[in-house]
């Protein structure tokens, strides 16, 4: 089982290629960063996160994803590059296609998908997204970028994407396309994963949890004619918890990731030498 770390990136790190490469020399497999492109100040969305609702601080300073995983490429050699969660519909599936191809061709392959709809409807709104039938649109989209990804000549013709062939490079190191991972655990996310996903991340969930959803993805696969040993298995955001990472272990997850919450590169440094003291060795 692999073992990597979740976090935000801000500016008060510093260089997050740095951040990276402690990483990286830690021996963690893989570092996710969230996203929030803007954050609406007038609001009426509660966060689930937290018991009345207020939406940590920590979620107004994030940085834009993908280009500070591009930076942290440039710092290393072999470690993932993941988000969780990308928003997917709140942004524009062709260009962001073309970030995508164009970090996992300059990174070798190391890009790591995991992509969401969000919980913040005043956020996705002002995006352009289709709040309320944000995984339809989510699904549409990643079948849009799976046409630029793959074929020298795409188009798409579909309700919320609509173009005519076009010639979009670089493409993908990863062939066909680096792998999407479903994040959330909304009822019908494990018949999404089956269907058109690549794989699964999802946060606050049991062992238990994962025993059941692997009985239903198998009934789920069987009927998809998907190899359910193909879809990956990512539990998001644990805390340093080394009976923890050894319960989902037994369970055969693929991977887990440990939560950082420190704010400054000294703070956070400090925080993945301990980490990597309780979980790597």
């Amino acid at each position: 089982m692999k073992i990597g770390i979740s976090m935000s990136a801000t500016e008060s790190m510093g260089d997050f290629g740095v951040i990276a490469k402690k990483i990286e020399e830690l021996g963690f497999d893989s570092v996710w960063l969230p996203e929030h492109p803007v954050m609406p100040v007038n609001h009426s969305s509660k966060y689930a996160g937290t018991a009345d609702g207020s939406i940590p601080q920590q979620m107004y300073l994030g940085v834009n994803p993908i280009i500070a995983l591009t930076r942290a490429s440039s710092f290393t050699t072999k470690l993932g590059l993941g988000t969780a969660v990308n928003l997917v519909t709140e942004h524009n599936p062709l260009d962001l296609a073309k970030l995508i191809a164009t970090l996992d061709f300059y990174s070798g392959g190391r890009f790591l998908y995991g992509i969401g709809t969000g919980w913040f409807r005043e956020e996705a709104e002002i995006m352009g997204a289709d709040f309320d039938h944000r995984w339809t649109q989510a699904e549409e989209y990643v079948s849009a970028m799976k046409e630029i990804w793959t074929k020298e000549e795409a188009e798409f013709h579909g309700k919320y994407v609509d173009f005519p062939p076009v010639i979009c490079n670089p493409k993908p190191f990863q062939k066909p396309h680096p792998p999407v991972l479903l994040g959330g655990n909304a009822g019908n996310v494990l018949k999404r994963v089956a269907r058109w996903g690549d794989g699964w991340i999802p946060i606050g969930v049991t062992p238990e949890d994962i025993k059941k959803a692997k009985l239903t993805l198998s009934e789920l696969c069987e009927d998809e004619d998907r190899n359910q040993d193909d879809l990956q298995i990512t539990i998001h955001s644990l805390p340093c918890d080394k009976d923890a990472v050894d319960m989902f272990e037994e369970v055969e997850v693929d991977r887990v990731l440990i939560r950082v919450t420190s704010l400054t590169a000294a703070e956070i440094f400090n925080e993945l030498e301990g980490i990597a003291e309780v979980v790597l060795f």
